[in-house]
């Protein structure tokens, strides 16, 4: 029987990791992205080796209402992995209400909405897995990162008490916090800053976006069966 998995944000660098991951478990992908479209069919081209569907979905999250562009596209669901994002770096006494709003709807209403609509599915299969990719600062908060740190805490607050909900179910719900992984958010850093951020480090360097697939990986596997409503830190040691 196949196995399907839910990607939002599959086009970017985490989201490409765990792509690749789950397509040599044997998954079927719903693989979500919104302006990215070269690196989505680079990522298409690279998952044509294995056997499986793999099927893009174009959706501007961060628009209100635009995650049912995404939950009517798909007929049967094993996991959802909540990749989308983008940060936001500035004094929150500068905040416009308008990337306020964005912000919210990109990492909280859209997935919250989406993982409602895709819930019955899995309730009907009795089992499933849902992972959020939070962030670092949604659990220590970062200066001049206020909205991104509080978004990012709403995920993980969202998953606690989601995990709850539907254990019973057969259903677990968990988040990945990463630290600095070299992505395209790391793109705006000089050489200098990412070395100074390596030095905070206690193990010394940057992450890479298959650092955090291969906890995905962990946490949707039966290795995982009694884990939920965690929120696993893959950051180097940089906050515990």
């Amino acid at each position: 029987m196949k196995k399907f998995a839910l990607i939002t944000g599959a086009s970017g660098g985490i989201g490409q990791a765990i792509a690749l991951n789950l397509a040599e478990q044997g998954y079927s992908l719903y693989l979500h992205y919104n302006q990215n479209q070269v690196e989505m069919e680079r990522l298409l081209k690279r998952l044509s080796l294995f056997n499986g569907e793999f099927i893009p979905i174009q959706a501007d999250l961060s628009e209100k209402g635009n995650y049912k562009k995404v939950s009517d596209n798909i007929f049967s669901i094993d996991v959802i992995v909540h990749c989308s994002g983008a940060s936001h770096y500035g004094l929150f006494t500068e905040l416009e209400d308008e990337t306020a709003e964005m912000m919210f709807n990109l990492h909280m209403m859209s997935p919250v909405l989406l993982t409602k609509m895709l819930l019955p599915k899995m309730l009907n299969k009795g089992k499933g897995s849902i992972i959020f990719i939070s962030s670092i600062w949604g659990q220590t908060g970062a200066a001049c990162e206020v909205i991104y740190s509080t978004v990012k805490g709403s995920q993980n607050a969202f998953v606690k008490a989601l995990s709850k909900e539907v254990a019973l179910s057969g259903i677990r719900v968990n988040a990945i916090a990463p630290g600095a992984v070299d992505t395209v958010m790391m793109s705006g850093f000089t050489n200098e800053e990412r070395a100074e951020i390596e030095n905070d480090i206690p193990m010394g360097r940057i992450g890479v976006p298959e650092n955090i697939a291969d906890a995905a990986s962990f946490l949707i596997s039966d290795k995982a069966s009694y884990i939920t409503g965690q929120v696993i830190a893959v950051n180097g040691g940089w906050y515990t």
